[in-house]
């Protein structure tokens, strides 16, 4: 891989130490916390072992860093700092190792974006289980905390597409104290509080985000699970435990959630309240130094060339695609720093050494969703539906822009900004829907016209997922009528604007709900809009989503109807195809596929009415 130049970084005493000799010269004879991450030490808002590590420092621990420790040889890394006086902490890193290891086709990637030089095999299968086990090991005095992306999509039984199994909670097979789930700032300064006062570990039981097994027993307004063993004889029982972890995920104000496994009862505290503005704030404006730790020699971290330039405004996603995992991990309800946090961190992104003066993506999980939320809060603490926009957008929810437009504008006038993208997805559907407010109408036009002709780095990425109204009833995405309202609205403002801008649309294939057909209707309308499809993938099942439910289950968790999967190789790769219907090499393939599905006039549609009898 090419390295670029290496840039001045700051010295290591402005890091979290990573090893003895750092430690030594803080003049620390031994750190309160320890923290192990799959991920290489990038000291950003963007990775959660900085966030967490920068977060207690802030609360006053001494905290160290162990960087994808070498869990194969004779486990000096997790020696080598020695013993923490209050607990470990234990993250895979900033995505799921499993989708970080393995394609959609369970093939083994070659390249690892969290690690210095993009370089595979850095971190285990697991890591939240492979470290644990090996500090209970080592230490089994030391309480040992889970967190990360890894830990909070797996906290109760979930169904493994890499194993194509139902596992149980990772509570069980790590071997830790306690999971944190969703985002862990205060949740983690708590427990490291109650700690420091001599607090036992097994006596620290009503920390909200928690998950530890417990002796207790459910309170009258608790929700009991069906147990692992009864999920693991019925499936049904398991799409009934979605449903219900779903909805007390997307509550405001959720209920503590059980599940019994192997005889004993964890415990699931449920999420905070979304986070206040000055609590994310604070989060955000820690004195990270934005840069790699210089342990790795300027080598290239390619998911920290991402968002090097990037800003992100905001946490959480009310959109509750059947697919995606960010409400079951930030939350339903949005968290918006201040534009005076926004503004102060795009001055620090200008004085970076290597910035030329634009801002790579200004955004967030969903990229327009920016101090959205209800009108009346007190209906907001009532609801429990996952989605604010599916099957559409809800009356009480709050779609105006013009926050967004004023931060985007506020940065955009600051001394050294050229301009400033946006790189995340943008929900068209939430800025487009009607909202029965003129002047709100009138705003949210004037942002997809903002967003078009000044934010846009010559290709607008949206994704619209498929074509097929059905399969998107299914991932709670909206018609795909919308899409063609969108693509006239850019159109007309790339023609006013002189500008020659691209649209790439994001497609999914092999979806619960889809069918072969499906996708080759969705050939023949993308061919019509003249687009020779780019970002497509295979639908990958992930724990915690709807989608994933429904592939391991077969039914549906909220209606128990029995819902479509392609689950075969084969399956697969005959709807994958129709991607690539303009490719020479699949031209007689799919024409043969499309006369089995007695579908001629697709055949038509894509390749002319004389191409019928090629099979």
């Amino acid at each position: 891989m090419k390295e670029n130049t290496p840039l001045p970084l700051p010295p290591r005493e402005m890091y979290l130490p990573t090893s003895k000799e750092e430690m030594e010269r803080l003049g620390w004879e031994q750190p309160d916390i320890i923290l192990f991450s799959g991920d290489a030490y990038v000291d950003h808002p963007s990775f959660g072992a900085a966030v967490i590590g920068r977060t207690l420092q802030k609360a006053g621990y001494r905290v160290a860093i162990v960087p994808q420790p070498n869990w194969r040889d004779d486990l000096r890394d997790f020696r080598k700092l020695g013993r923490p006086r209050l607990f470990f902490g234990v993250s895979a890193g900033a995505m799921d190792s499993m989708v970080n290891h393995y394609t959609a086709a369970r093939r083994l990637r070659h390249d690892d974006a969290y690690t210095a030089g993009g370089r595979h095999g850095m971190r285990p299968d697991y890591p939240t289980i492979v470290y644990s086990k090996i500090l209970k090991e080592i230490y089994p005095d030391v309480p040992v905390i889970a967190g990360g992306i890894e830990a909070s999509l797996r906290r109760v039984a979930h169904y493994d597409y890499w194993q194509d199994r139902l596992r149980p909670s990772i509570l069980v097979d790590s071997g830790a104290d306690m999971l944190i789930y969703g985002m862990g700032e205060t949740p983690v300064v708590e427990i490291a509080s109650l700690l420091d006062r001599g607090v036992a570990m097994k006596d620290i039981t009503d920390v909200a985000q928690t998950v530890f097994f417990s002796t207790g027993k459910p309170g009258k307004d608790d929700i009991v699970l069906h147990s692992y063993e009864k999920c693991l004889a019925d499936r049904r029982c398991q799409a009934e435990n979605f449903r219900n972890v779903e909805i007390e995920s997307n509550r405001m104000h959720g209920h503590v959630v059980w599940q019994q496994t192997d005889g004993k009862m964890i415990r699931i505290n449920p999420m905070r309240p979304p986070m206040t503005t000055g609590e994310i704030d604070a989060s955000f404006d820690l004195p990270y130094t934005r840069m790699p730790h210089p342990r790795y020699k300027g080598k290239t971290i390619p998911a920290y060339e991402m968002i090097r330039h990037s800003i992100n405004m905001h946490r959480g996603c009310f959109g509750g695609c059947a697919f995606c995992t960010i409400s079951a991990h930030q939350g339903k309800f949005i968290s918006s720093r201040s534009k005076e946090s926004i503004v102060n961190e795009a001055k620090k992104v200008t004085a970076m050494p290597d910035f030329k003066g634009y801002i790579s993506d200004l955004g967030g999980p969903s990229a327009n969703m920016y101090a959205m939320g209800g009108k009346d809060r007190s209906l907001c603490g009532k609801c429990t539906r996952p989605s604010c926009l599916h099957p559409q957008p809800c009356r009480n929810l709050d779609t105006d822009h013009s926050r967004l437009l004023e931060v985007y504008r506020a940065v955009d006038n600051l001394p050294g900004i050229k301009k400033s993208f946006i790189g995340s997805g943008v929900r068209y559907d939430l800025a487009m829907a009607p909202t029965g407010n003129a002047d709100t109408d009138r705003v949210n036009r004037e942002y997809l016209r903002e967003l078009i002709v000044n934010h846009v780095s010559g290709r607008l990425k949206v994704a619209p997922e498929h074509t097929s109204d059905n399969v998107l009833k299914v991932m709670r995405k909206p018609p795909f009528k919308l899409f063609y309202d969108f693509k006239r609205i850019f159109d007309e403002e790339n023609r006013r604007a002189g500008l020659r801008q691209q649209l790439i649309p994001y497609f999914i294939s092999s979806h619960p709900g889809c069918r072969e057909a499906d996708m080759a209707e969705l050939a023949a309308i993308t061919k019509r809009l003249d687009f020779h499809l780019e970002q497509v993938q295979d639908f990958t099942p992930t724990p915690m989503t709807v989608a994933t439910e429904i592939y391991y289950t077969g039914i549906h968790p909220y209606t128990g109807e029995k819902v479509f999967t392609a689950r075969s190789d084969r399956e697969k790769q005959a709807q994958r195809q129709f991607f690539f219907w303009y490719k020479p090499e699949n031209r007689q393939q799919i024409i043969s596929e499309l006369h089995r599905l007695h579908r001629p006039d697709l055949i038509d549609r894509l390749y002319g009415s004389g191409n019928r009898g090629h099979r």
